[in-house]
This record gives structure tokens, sequence and C-alpha cells, in this order.
């Protein structure tokens, strides 16, 4: 007789596997092929792309489009923002002649000019907001606002009692005018004047007013006060 450690099997034994071990043989070799076909699929979509996570498909790149397409100016945004304020200002028939007097270079061919553009006057094209200031102390003696019409740009604002600045505040012109009391420095005026200005039946109307009073507490030069109040 032979042991247990025969090859030949016993009674009741036999070498053929049984219907159990088939069927676990089968499914072991289909979840292998799954797992194979898993990885093909994975090396093949990151060879594609080739940037892995940072990598968007075909559904990102219309987004893009789109983005593009709506930061594409229409004609009725179309703007000049490179006007040049020094000669419109020159050749402007309605700008004083004191202004224009003082209006020159203060370092070779650089201008004590502040220029602002947006919508004011509800037209297509950009407004122009023009500030002329002296070169020492660059105090406003002049603001200005030009409208685009028929291709060339009118005045329809000015002020030029110094010291004097405009701007551009959501749509509507604020100007402030500083005010000087008898004795005050240059540097520490008594207080402003804040007028706020909107465009009404084709000109500008004044909305708001504020004054603002300053604490001299703190001390200044000995400057004069500029002319004009």
């Amino acid at each position: 007789m032979r042991g247990l450690s025969d090859d030949t099997p016993g009674p009741g034994l036999s070498n053929t596997p049984g219907p159990g071990r088939v069927r676990g043989s089968f499914e072991a070799a289909v979840a292998a092929m799954a797992v194979l076909a898993a990885l093909a699929l994975l090396v093949s979509g990151c060879a594609t792309g080739g940037t892995g996570a940072r990598d968007e498909g075909p559904a990102h790149s219309d987004s893009v489009a789109g983005v593009a397409e709506a930061k594409s100016p229409s004609p009725s945004a179309t703007v000049d923002d490179h006007v040049d304020a020094v000669k419109l200002v020159k050749d402007d028939p309605t700008v004083s002649a004191a202004v224009k007097h003082e209006l020159k270079p203060c370092v070779a061919d650089e201008y004590a000019v502040d220029v602002s553009y947006g919508k004011l006057t509800g037209g297509t094209v950009n407004d122009v907001v023009v500030n002329v200031m002296t070169c020492g102390e660059a105090i406003g003696i002049g603001s200005y606002v030009y409208r685009a019409t028929g291709g060339t740009y009118e005045n329809v604002f000015k002020a030029e009692e110094p010291p004097v600045y405009a701007e551009i505040d959501r749509g509507d012109l604020v100007v402030t005018k500083q005010v000087y009391e008898k004795g005050d420095p240059v540097s520490s005026p008594s207080g402003e004047n804040v007028i706020t200005y909107r465009w009404t039946s084709g000109r500008f109307v004044q909305e708001y007013s504020t004054h603002n009073e300053y604490s001299n507490a703190v001390g200044g030069d000995a400057s004069p006060a500029p002319s004009g109040n």
C-alpha cells in the first residue's frame, strides 16, 4: 500500500479538477483580464493628453471659446483711449488763455495733465476727462470733459477756478474744489466742495453738493494760497 504522499490517488480521490476548482480558476482569469483591460485604457488615456490631471477635454474647449467670444468687443463698445489731451486742450477755443499759458512741459516732453476715459454722456465712445495742473504744486487749474461727436471731440464741461479736479464716479462727473481761507498754506486747505454732476437732456446738471472742512491741527508750508478764490 502507498501512503498519502504517493502520486497515485487513493480510493475516492482523483487528479481531475472538480467543478468548484474549474469555476474558481475561470473567475480568476476573467478578473485578471478585466484588470489588464482597465490598465490598458488608463495608459492610452494618459498617452493621449500628456499632462495628467491638468488635461481638459473638448467640453472645456467649448467653454473657453464661449469666454473668448464674450470678451470680443461689439462695435458699440469701440473706444479710443489714446487721445492727445494736450493738443485737445490747446486747440479748444473755450479754454482760457491763462490755462493754455500754464500748459507747458514740466520735464522734457512730460505735461502735468491727467486723463480719464469713461461713460458720462451716454454715447457709444468713451468720454474724455482732462485735468490740467501746475508743474510745481500739481494744483488743478482746469478740468474739462470732451464728448465724441461726429468723429471729433466737443467740450461739454469746463471748470477753471483753481484748485479744481474732476473725476468719473459710476457714470457721474465729480468735481472737487479745494477751499482756502486767508493765510492757508497750499498744502493745507481749510476744506473742499465736492459737486456731483449728471448728464441730463444733453448737458451736465448738478445733482449733489458736499462741503468738507479739514482740521488745521497739522501745520504746513507758509506758501500763499493759489489765486482764484
